[in-house]
C-alpha cells in the first residue's frame, strides 16, 4: 500500500531548534485536529510557528494531493539548525561582546492514515 505524504517547511524562522522541537515533541503522531489543538492551548512562542507549519501542510494535502483533511496524520516533524547571524553587543571599556542568533527550519510532514 502506497502512503501519500505532503509536507511544508517554514526556513530561516527566528527562533532556536531546541525550543521548536520541546512543541514538536507533542504532535508527531497525532491526528490533525488534536495536533491543531494541542498547539493552539500551548503557551510557547513556538507552538504558533509550528501551528502556521501544520496547517500550510493540510493545506497542501488537500489542495496538491486531494487528500482527505479528516484522515491525516502528522507523520514526522523536526526541526533542523538553519544559518546563525552573529552579531556583537557593546559592554563597558569599549569593549564588545559577540552574540549569536540562532535560526530554524521546520518541517511538519502529514500522511493518510
Amino acid at each position: 500500500m502506497e502512503v501519500r505524504e505532503a509536507r511544508a517547511i517554514a526556513r530561516q524562522v527566528r527562533i532556536s531548534p531546541t525550543k521548536v522541537r520541546q512543541v514538536m515533541r507533542l504532535i508527531t503522531g497525532k491526528h490533525v485536529g488534536d495536533a491543531m489543538l494541542a498547539l493552539k492551548y500551548s503557551p510557547k512562542k513556538a507552538a504558533r510557528i509550528v501551528e502556521k507549519v501544520l496547517q500550510s501542510a493540510v493545506a497542501n494535502a488537500d489542495h496538491n494531493y486531494g487528500m482527505d483533511v479528516e484522515n491525516l496524520v502528522v507523520a514526522k516533524a523536526y526541526a533542523d539548525k538553519g544559518p546563525v547571524m552573529k552579531r556583537f553587543r557593546p559592554v563597558s571599556m569599549g569593549r564588545a561582546h559577540p552574540y549569536r542568533h540562532q535560526t530554524s527550519h521546520v518541517t511538519v510532514v502529514v500522511a493518510e492514515r
